[in-house]
């Protein structure tokens, strides 16, 4: 692209953006004739996928901005009245950075199409959107949240009418519809969108707490929570009060919510570092348990004391735990996790009669799959309700977590007390992640390229034993980029890109047989996931 066709494009964008903001950013870089950097925000758009739209704010199609969202708003208006005759939609916000801007962007150009929009009134987590979606009979749900991507970046969640979230050929056909949108100043727009707020989220609070049993006589949970800087804290603070559990030790700094994210580097629990507040003050007090939500509150991450410490508990570990809670308690239909989360699940499962489905990476994949009693995914994300939304939901998670927890101190015994009965029974699975972080993104298409061409023979110290082109399909699911490496009968890798970030991360997991020595079992897959890990780490390298 030449500097003269930047600046154009540039001054045409100029003439349509809404936002006084980002039309004084682009106009500076046309004053300065910055080439360079139009022609990087001018070479490209934010694609529209399964995941969305997610990227950093700032001016030009290839940021978030109220352009790119009321583009993409014209364009899921185009696509739902193809397919409806009166379709109806409800969008939800957090408290990023202009959420507020794009979510109103929303309901306005979608009352303008002719869409019947009901628009939150206030930030609200992003489960108590997917809930709203089914509850109000609406036929999409669009929540405006980068959920725990860095501060700068704000994002663009679309979700059909059974409250999960688009799939192809939904994505691809909506991502045509926005291409085909043109200047949105000449947009109609319309202000009969209907607010809501307390009559959905008492909905939810009623659905959710109803998941609760009857809790044990036992002395109260002293729980430390943090919402980090989201929109967590009100619905969790009040689900655990009518559910019967203690007032929660929220962690002040954290408490309320602030887009610049400003104790942690990324606003993300298993980021190292985003939790040293919550589990400085859990040691403080001594406390039972410490649970964290993300900032949209769609993940839930917990961890133990250990020891006069604390220690995480991994996304597959809690997972099991909660699979273990469900099945115990007799509930019944399938059990799904993506395949880059633990096989431990499918042993689980099966041991209770119910079936297992492995999914693609993605609780888009999970939300659709039939029959489904529980679902969850590596990356912190369960579904312990599918009645009340297909997708991951940290406040009914961190519900069922209280829940376990009450009944497992009522019976002193601990939640790694269970978890190390759930290996004994099936086998101590050891599972974690290699991420390689790139500036570059072509590193990650090289990258992959590279594994397919020349895969590894050996990874810590041991053979590869099969290649699985995930492009190419794999057990029956739909193609996706990624590489699987099988390492004999209990280990495995799986290689793929960050649907979100510019990251290849890598999937590992070790299963070591039980015998009678519990500890040595421990020990040995400690050993074997960390030569795993260091074969892994030097095969990105």
């Amino acid at each position: 692209m030449t500097g003269p066709e930047a600046i154009d494009l540039a001054r045409a964008w100029i003439a349509q953006d809404p936002d006084d903001e980002t039309r004084a950013e682009l106009q500076r870089l046309v004053d300065r004739r910055d080439h360079t950097v139009l022609a990087r925000r001018f070479s490209g758009r934010l694609t529209f996928g399964t995941a969305g739209l997610r990227g950093e704010l700032g001016a030009g199609p290839t940021r978030m901005n109220r352009v790119v969202v009321a583009q993409a708003a014209r364009g899921l208006a185009d696509y739902l009245r193809s397919r409806h005759e009166r379709p109806a939609v409800v969008i939800g916000y957090d408290a990023r950075e202009k959420s507020d801007h794009f979510a109103r962007d929303t309901a306005e150009i979608l009352s303008g199409a002719g869409i019947a929009a009901v628009l939150f009134s206030a930030p609200t987590p992003t489960p108590v959107l997917a809930f709203a979606i089914r509850h109000l009979g609406c036929t999409a749900g669009v929540m405006v949240t980068a959920s725990h991507n860095p501060p700068r970046d704000n994002g663009y969640k679309v979700y059909l009418g059974d409250s999960s979230q688009i799939v192809p050929p939904a994505d691809t056909e909506i991502a045509d519809a926005i291409f085909r949108v043109g200047p949105i100043d000449t947009l109609p727009r319309g202000d009969d969108y209907r607010l809501i707020g307390e009559d959905v989220i008492e909905a939810y609070l009623d659905a959710a707490v109803g998941l609760v049993g009857e809790l044990p006589p036992t002395a109260p949970l002293d729980v430390v929570y943090t919402p980090l800087h989201g929109v967590g804290l009100d619905i969790m603070s009040e689900a655990a009060r009518r559910a019967g559990f203690a007032p929660l030790h929220v962690v002040a700094d954290q408490a309320e919510p602030d887009p610049r994210f400003p104790t942690v580097a990324f606003p993300n629990p298993e980021e190292p570092g985003a939790m040293d507040l919550a589990l400085a003050q859990a040691r403080e007090i001594g406390a039972d348990l410490v649970i964290a939500n993300d900032p949209d509150a769609d993940r839930c991450a917990v961890a133990v004391p250990v020891e006069g410490d604390f220690r995480m508990l991994t996304g597959d570990q809690l997972g099991a735990l909660l699979a273990d809670h469900l099945l115990s308690s007799g509930i019944e239909g399938t059990y799904a996790s993506s395949i880059v989360s633990s096989d431990l699940l499918g042993r689980q499962a099966a041991a209770y009669g119910q079936p297992w489905r492995q999914t693609l990476t993605g609780f888009k994949w999970i939300g659709k799959v039939d029959g489904l009693a529980f679902g969850y995914e590596e990356a912190l994300g369960y579904c312990v309700a599918p009645a009340i939304a297909r997708d991951k939901d940290g406040i009914t998670a961190a519900l069922a977590v209280l829940e376990l927890a009450a009944r497992s101190k009522h019976r002193g015994v601990s939640l790694l007390d269970r978890l190390q009965e759930i290996y004994a029974e099936h086998g101590w699975h050891a599972t974690g992640q290699v991420a390689l972080r790139v500036e570059d993104l072509s590193v990650i298409g090289e990258t992959m390229q590279r594994l397919r061409t020349s895969p590894p023979t050996e990874l810590g110290g041991r053979a590869v034993t099969r290649v699985d082109d995930l492009a190419a399909g794999y057990a029956g699911l739909p193609p996706t980029d990624g590489i699987r490496l099988q390492l004999g009968e209990d280990a495995r890798v799986i290689v793929r890109p960050s649907g979100t970030e510019p990251k290849i991360k890598c999937y590992l997991e070790v299963v070591i047989p039980v015998d009678d020595d519990l500890a040595a079992a421990e020990r040995r897959a400690t050993e074997e996931l960390d030569r795993l890990r260091a074969g892994v780490t030097e095969l990105l390298s």
